[in-house]
């Protein structure tokens, strides 16, 4: 549990400073994942928190470790839900890559790299 609720508050600092740095909208990736249900912010938040507890036992039961084993699980998990997924979304393919990317890898690796 505390993997989950690290990963899933802790993951998306890249994109949100990213954002706040170019005076863009720290919400607006939250925004992106609400619009696969049809909702704002409220089901960003409910999908954010949907999908990362579904990653998060996806690298549990493959038991991924270490930073390095949770930065290419990142990888991984990036290319299927931004470049897979996501393409199909106006509202995620619109969101800056490098960033959402760094997120992903930022999730795998405080999934992973936590000690048991």
């Amino acid at each position: 549990m505390r993997r989950f609720l690290l990963a899933a508050l802790l993951s998306g600092l890249p994109s949100t400073v990213h954002a706040l740095a170019t005076g863009g909208d720290p919400l607006r990736a939250t925004k992106a994942a609400g619009s696969l249900v049809g909702g704002g912010v409220g089901a960003g938040v409910v999908v954010h928190l949907a999908v990362s507890a579904f990653w998060t036992f996806v690298l549990t039961r493959l038991r991924v470790r270490g930073v390095v084993g949770g930065a290419v699980a990142g990888l991984v998990i990036a290319a299927l839900d931004l470049e897979v997924i996501g393409r199909r979304n106006e509202r995620i393919r619109s969101l800056p890559r490098v960033p959402q990317w760094l997120d992903h890898v930022a999730f795998g690796v405080l999934v992973a790299g936590q000690r048991r």
